[in-house]
């Protein structure tokens, strides 16, 4: 049951500008584009997606995402008139350590969406 579990709330987002070839703008909106950032993501930190569920709020709300890990979790939801968006990510380090992959993919995420403030919490399980 050893892991790892950030959080992190992010204020006052850019709405504006590009990050990897996709507006920023589209991130909080259209769960086809927060989707490629959080499969595109979790690849980069070398963790496995094995599923994936995005889900885009009617009435100009925002998205919530999740992607299973073969590691365990991380979970996005935007809320585009907030300018504010959370992140979750879990990470079981049962076989290996797989911390610095959770912190790789929590700053990838982060760096998305360029917050003018992060709470971030760490919380060592098991």
């Amino acid at each position: 049951m050893q892991g790892l579990h950030l959080t992190a709330d992010l204020h006052d987002c850019a709405l504006g500008g590009e990050f990897d070839g996709m507006p920023v703008a589209a991130l909080f909106v259209d769960p086809s584009a927060l989707r490629t950032l959080c499969l595109r993501a979790v690849a980069q930190a070398g963790l496995a997606a094995v599923g994936e569920r995005f889900h885009r709020f009617e009435g100009g709300g925002g998205v919530t995402g999740v992607v299973l890990l073969a590691e365990s979790h991380l979970a996005v939801h935007t809320w585009p008139e907030l300018r504010a968006v959370t992140l979750d990510v879990y990470v079981c380090n049962y076989g290996a350590d797989n911390s610095a992959r959770a912190e790789a993919l929590l700053a990838r995420l982060e760096a998305a969406f360029a917050a003018g403030r992060i709470e971030r919490q760490r919380l060592q399980r098991g």
